[in-house]
Parts: structure tokens; sequence; C-alpha cells
């Protein structure tokens, strides 16, 4: 039996252990120690597992981590979910949908801040939902509109998925954050124009006029979310700027998410403590995830599956004329049902090692790549009938799963369009960050 094959079969037991519900990080590291351990016995294997845990995890890029976690959990106790909700329903007025886009908005700007998307949907979804409800609106757009809004969480910057990518991948972190920050608003502006044809067209989808909106109440709601918008921009000025590398903007930003909630007394003592406890927990099991993706990643090494797999798919290029956009379509159509299904960690972890050697040899951006790999986690998120967000909607707002399907075509339709000018125009991604095309 070849290397090569006993790394696919390799590949292969992640995806059933993790199908089998196996957390991710022991489904790797089990997987690459016992390959590791086939292939060069047991005094390298037990050396590897001795030196890896502590290399990865202290490596300085990932510092940022633990603290754009807690940053973002500890805006989010402060109660910034419904805040951002209110500041923007007000300021959009009365146009019609406008709670809709409201909560497009509201998403894009607490994914911002969160990182996370299946936590900026849960969030929205408990506090934009019920209003959306209460005035009428359709609980298929409802629920749509927050699954797919919260996908821009993984997108707009800070993200936790580009310092995955970043850290594995060898790339610049702050880089990537400014890659994903246009297209992140191209996503939310994207996700509007599609409400704005779906109310008009589907007259029961939204009612017609609400209330106007007195402009004492605009700039109270605008008061309440300043702070946060200013630390925002304050830690993306700075990163973009030179002034601060990735690491010390997390800290800046940490630190003050915690002064403005206590200043504006959203932040509890009781809240905070809990705030602190589940970043710790977030932190530990990322980082546990990571600690499993290297052990893979050198089993996979060893295995020369990526350099073999890599050779294979540039010969299709270089000597059987098959395009290079062809081949980057099937890559992202694999991402795409990868996505789906399994964790979007999980999936950018299991598959890089393979992936961004070929990307590499084709001539791509890597920046580039990782705002579309990036995309294609979203667009899997939202995708029936394993899209995760879906289900995280469903739940939280006890709607049946078949009306977040029916409701959410529209804006996969958009994503497509989306993903097709980020491919055609790579400079929408590489300007703020100062690639090349």
């Amino acid at each position: 039996m070849s290397i090569e094959t006993i790394g696919i079969i390799g590949v292969a037991l992640v995806i059933v252990l993790m199908m089998l519900r196996m957390q991710v990080g022991w489904a790797m590291m089990l997987v690459g120690f016992f390959g590791c351990l086939y292939l060069q016995g047991w005094d390298f294997t037990t050396t590897v597992l001795g030196l890896i845990p502590f290399s990865s995890a202290q490596s300085y890029s990932m510092s940022c981590l633990p603290l754009f976690i807690m940053m973002g959990i500890v805006l989010a106790e402060s109660g910034l979910g419904a805040a951002l909700f209110d500041f923007a329903s007000k300021w959009l007025g009365r146009v019609k949908g406008s709670l809709a886009m409201a909560t497009a908005v509201a998403c894009g700007f607490f994914a911002a801040i969160c990182g996370d998307s299946v936590t900026t949907a849960v969030t929205m979804g408990k506090v934009a939902f019920p209003e959306m409800i209460r005035y009428k609106y359709s609980p298929k757009l409802a629920g749509a509109v927050i699954a797919c809004g919260g996908t821009v969480g993984i997108l707009i910057p800070p993200s936790m998925c580009f310092i995955i990518y970043g850290t594995i991948t060898e790339q610049s972190i702050g880089k990537l954050f400014m890659a994903g920050f246009i297209p992140g608003i191209l996503q939310i502006l994207f996700y509007v124009i599609v409400i704005s044809i779906l109310v008009r067209v589907r007259k029961d989808f939204a009612p017609s006029m609400l209330a106007k909106v007195p402009m004492r109440e605009k700039w109270k709601a605008t008061g309440q979310v300043w702070p946060v918008v200013l630390i925002f921009l304050i830690i993306m000025g700075g990163m973009y700027g030179g002034l601060f590398t990735p690491t010390e903007a997390a800290a800046f930003g940490a630190f003050a998410s915690i002064v403005v909630g206590f200043v504006t007394r959203r932040l509890k003592i009781k809240s905070f403590g809990s705030a602190l406890m589940e970043s710790a927990k977030n932190s530990a099991m990322t980082y546990f995830i990571l600690i499993g993706a290297y052990v893979f990643m050198r089993f996979m090494t060893m295995s020369n599956l990526p350099v073999t797999f890599g050779n294979a798919i540039v010969n299709l290029n270089a000597e059987h004329g098959v395009p290079r956009l062809a081949i980057l379509g099937l890559i992202i159509l694999m991402y795409i049902v990868f996505g789906a299904f399994m964790d979007v960690f999980a999936t950018i972890l299991l598959t890089l090692p393979i992936i961004f050697p070929v990307i590499v040899q084709l001539g791509y951006d890597p920046i580039w790549f990782g705002v579309i790999i990036t995309r294609m986690m979203e667009l899997g998120m939202i995708s029936p009938p394993f899209g995760i967000n879906l289900f995280a909607i469903a739940k939280v707002t006890k709607t049946p799963i078949s009306q977040i399907y029916a409701g959410v075509w529209p804006f996969l339709a958009a994503d497509v369009v989306h993903v097709a000018m980020l491919i055609a125009f790579p400079q929408i991604s590489l300007w703020l960050a100062g690639g090349g095309a």
C-alpha cells in the first residue's frame, strides 16, 4: 500500500468520525497519531505529540484569537444585538421591508464584532425575529434574512475564520481582515437589494408602511451604539494604518469592550463573569481543534498526499489544457458541499493542507483565496438541506425548517452572483489588502 493511499484513508476516516459526531479535535488528533505511528514508528510519533501542542498554541499570530473571542462575547453580553437592531431599524425608517433590511444591516454590524456566524444568527434571531413577526412580516422572509445575515459573521473582520486560515497558511492576518471588509459590506448590500425586490414582488412578505420615527429617537439609538462602532473603526483603522498588529488590535478591542460595557451600565458583574468563562471555554475548544489539526497535518505531510494531489491538479492545467478557472470551480463546489454539513473550522483545517498548495501552484493570490474559501463556507451554512444556520434559526425561532428553506433561495442566488463578482474582479478583495490581481 502506497503512502498516498494511507493519506487518503486518513482523510476518509476523519470525515467518518466527524459524521459520527466525534469532536473535530479528537478526530484529527487520533487519525494523525495513528497515521504517524504507522508511517514513522513510536519514537517519532511521541516526539511529535510532545512538541506540536506547545509550538502551535504559543504562536504569536494565534494570540489574537482568545482576545477577539472575549471582545465578541463581552459585547454580546452587553446587549449589543438589540441595540444594533434598534439603531438600524430606526434609521431605515419607513422604507417598505425596513425591519428586514435593518436585520441584515444589524447582522453585519454584530458580525463585525462577534466574528462567528451561528452566534450572530442566534442572537439576532432572539432580537429581530419577534419584532418582524409582530409587524406581520412573513416567517419565511424573517427567518431567511437572519440565517443569511448571520453568515457575514465569518467575513467581516475580526473573523475567526481568517485567523485560522492565516495561521495555517502563514498569511498575514491583518491583510486577510482588510480583504474581507469590502466583500462583507457588498454582501449586506446584496441582501438589502434582495429584500427590496422580494417585498415588492410578494406583497404578503412585509407590511406596507411603518410609523415614522422622530429624529430624536434616531439619535438616541445612535448614542447606544457609537462606542462600539468607534472601537471597530479604531481596530480596523489601526491595522490598516500599520499602527497595530492584529494581536494589539485584539487586546485594545477586548479592553475597550469591557470599559464600554461597564461605563454604559450594560455589562453587569455577573454577566461579565459568565463572559469570561464562555471566552475561556471557546478559546480552549478552538486551540484544541488547532492542535489536533497540526497533528493531522504532520501525518498528511508524511503521506505525501498534498504534493501528489497538487501535482496531479497542476498537470491537468499544464499538460491537458484544463482551464485553471474550471479547477477553481471544482474546488468551490467541494467547499459548498463540505460547508453544508460540516463545521467551518473543521472543513478549513481538513482540506487546506491539500488544497492550498494547488491554489498557489495555479497562480492564485492566497489572500484572495482566503476570502473565497470563507465565502464558500458561508454559502454552505445556508444551503439546504444541511446548512447549520438554517437549523439554528429554526430552533431559536421555533419556525418550521421548511419555511426557512423556502425563504432562503433568493439570498442563495444573490450569494452566487456575489461570489462570481469576487472571482471576476479579485481587486474587490485585494484593494484594501494591498495585493495584486
